[in-house]
């Protein structure tokens, strides 16, 4: 019975030990970035520039939206007026999910992204981040 029980502890620890091996490793893989299939979020924040109006303001948060459903990939938008007392100026972002990198990768290419892009670039400095999750 002796031999039994040690046997079995001996199995349960190789097969945790096994399982925290594998746990690690895919943690290192997804820090490194290598988990291609993993959802990609883009984070943005504007600083609006001298003489932009609310109108134009409030017509880059529609169209930001306007890309839910029409972006494939697309699988969740968030947009708006930054509420943080922290912002350093960038009073307005959003955070975009994507169902991978190539999706993302995609919409910057997208139409309507473009269409967005040539006339809000001049009113805005813009910081962007995309990260893996």
């Amino acid at each position: 019975m002796a031999n039994a029980t040690r046997r079995a502890l001996l199995r349960d620890g190789f097969i945790a030990v096994g399982a925290v091996s594998l746990i690690s490793l895919s943690s290192t893989e997804a820090a490194r970035g290598e988990t291609e299939s993993a959802s990609v979020f883009h984070v943005f924040a504007f600083q609006w520039k001298q003489g932009t109006s609310e109108a134009q303001k409030d017509r880059a948060a529609k169209e930001i939206a306007a890309f839910q459903g029409a972006i494939p990939g697309l699988l969740q938008t968030h947009v708006g007026p930054n509420l943080s007392p922290r912002g350093k100026g960038y009073s307005f972002g959003g955070v975009m999910q994507f169902k991978d990198k190539a999706s993302l990768e995609a919409y910057v290419q997208h139409p309507a992204h473009q269409a967005l892009l040539a006339w809000l670039v001049p009113l805005i400095d813009a910081i962007e981040l995309d990260l893996r999750a």
